[in-house]
């Protein structure tokens, strides 16, 4: 028997994670690990004592039809990333690893071509985390380098975009 290697164990945990996500369109599932433990794990769904999307039987974002990646703020979810990084102690999280994999809420497919939106960075950054992994498919995945995203500050370019 092959031993599954370490990032991929890391990476099918976040896809059991993801489960538990109750966005009508992507669930996402995030864990932070530091020195080989599991510091959180983090999935999409409404805030404490809220009612979320499955509960109500439909996404505001859809209905409007506003494209992936955009108006964030009409969404009823706190992201994965944000979730994982909410549960973890700050301490724990300097220079930790985040593992992320989204499924299609509709499908059920992986969805590989995926990184944290230009909010969960931030927070990501603050939060010290240094490398995230994200499944692209069963056997693959990318590594995203965050310090990458300090040399190459996309929020100017986002910015002009409005």
């Amino acid at each position: 028997m092959e031993r599954r290697d370490k990032i991929n164990y890391y990476l099918d945990i976040a896809e059991a994670v993801l489960e538990r996500g109750t966005c009508l369109r992507r669930n996402f599932g995030a864990v932070i690990v530091n020195r080989d433990e599991i510091i959180s794990t983090g999935y999409t769904g409404a805030p404490r004592g809220r009612k979320n999307c499955c509960e109500i039987g439909g996404c505001t974002r859809e209905r409007l039809k506003i494209p992936k990646g955009q108006r964030y703020e009409l969404c009823r979810s706190v992201h994965a990333e944000a979730n994982a990084i909410i549960s973890a102690p700050r301490s724990q999280m300097i220079g930790a690893q985040l593992y992320l994999a989204c499924h299609d809420a509709v499908t059920g497919e992986l969805y590989g071509d995926i990184q944290p939106c230009a909010m969960c960075k931030r927070l990501i950054l603050n939060a010290g985390i240094e490398r995230i992994y994200v499944r692209n498919t069963r056997d693959c995945f990318t590594e995203i380098i965050t310090s990458e995203w300090i040399i190459f500050d996309d929020t100017l370019e986002i910015a002009e975009g409005y």
